[in-house]
């Protein structure tokens, strides 16, 4: 499951997927409950994107 997660196209989908969902949930989902969502969603999408950019020198890797 490891090796899959860390799949560059799974971290390209989780990055992109999390980062949309974070910039609407506000706007869709009212009060607190859009607000955690977009935060945790974000969370997410920074990790991801942590990732892409830390694995990005790393030959062989893709």
């Amino acid at each position: 499951m490891k090796t899959l997660l860390s799949s560059r196209p799974v971290l390209w989908f989780l990055f992109l997927f999390n980062l949309a969902v974070a910039a609407v949930a506000p706007f869709v989902v009212d009060g607190t409950q859009g607000i955690m969502t977009s935060v945790g969603m974000g969370v997410v999408s920074l990790g991801a994107g942590t990732s892409l950019v830390r694995d990005r020198g790393r030959p062989g890797k893709g």
